[in-house]
């Protein structure tokens, strides 16, 4: 499967993601959902933050210029909201899943999505 389907089919494609990324450590792009653009400099934060939560506790969590507050930040998954919705973003082996949630969706369904792909990443040695 490429990329770009894990993004499409199995975070989107759920109905409790709205966009979602799948990043590189690095801050590349590996695939994301149509006009949804996560910065390199925003994502090589968000990988930083996985390593050191005390930064974003304070700043919060930047994607697509937008702040949003932290609410959960350790060496595995980073969850922000603003106003009625929010982001999950767990860290693979090799990549970050960032998934979006709007006020339709409720914040467990979109992390609980993320996370499980996650798992199925790591298990597959990604």
């Amino acid at each position: 499967m490429s990329w770009q389907a894990y993004v499409d089919d199995s975070l989107v494609g759920t109905g409790h993601v709205t966009k979602a990324a799948i990043l590189g450590h690095d801050g590349s792009t590996w695939a994301t959902s149509a006009g949804f653009n996560i910065s390199q400099a925003e994502a090589k934060a968000l990988y930083q933050a996985f390593n050191d939560a005390s930064g974003i506790f304070a700043s919060g969590i930047k994607i697509e210029g937008n702040k949003y507050m932290t609410i959960k930040a350790d060496s595995r998954s980073v969850y922000g909201k603003k106003g009625a919705g929010g982001c999950a973003c767990v860290k693979t082996t090799q990549a970050i899943l960032v998934g979006m949630y709007d006020e339709n969706i409720q914040p467990g369904q979109c992390s609980s999505v993320v996370e499980k792909l996650a798992d199925y990443l790591i298990e597959s040695g990604y």
